[in-house]
């Protein structure tokens, strides 16, 4: 059931979400030039996999994991610990995603990273719990 619900809610809700978020920063970042573009776009990249994100998408887990018990303000804790953790690995994937990568490649690169960190935000209620 959590992977069939993970899929659901990465084929629906994160496959809408994602992309047009990335057209938001091609728009909000186009007058920008040289390192000021580059690392505007690779911040607000970061921001948007930010701990209310990563708190949500552990919400999502417990839900289709049938852990009704498990769903609390605590996965905020844990969401917060996991986000600073992985800041130098999401500064890096999403340097390359937000400015190496066409726009039409943009959501393909970001899911694949993203399906990477989900692990990552799966064992984060193991590490930082």
């Amino acid at each position: 059931m959590r992977l069939l619900g993970m899929v659901l809610v990465g084929a629906t809700f994160y496959a809408f979400e994602i992309p047009n978020y990335f057209d938001w920063i091609v728009k909000k970042t186009q007058y920008l030039k040289g390192i000021k573009a580059t690392l505007s776009k690779t911040l607000l990249a970061i921001l948007y996999f930010n701990p209310l994100w990563i708190a949500r998408h552990l919400l999502f887990i417990k839900i289709f994991s049938g852990q009704f018990e498990a769903i609390g303000f605590h996965l905020l804790e844990i969401a917060f610990w996991s986000f600073l953790v992985n800041i130098p690995i999401s500064f890096i994937a999403n340097y390359i995603i937000q400015n190496q990568f066409k726009l039409k490649w943009r959501f393909l690169g970001s899911a694949i990273f993203s399906a990477i960190m989900a692990i990552y935000y799966a064992l984060s209620d193991t590490l930082f719990s």
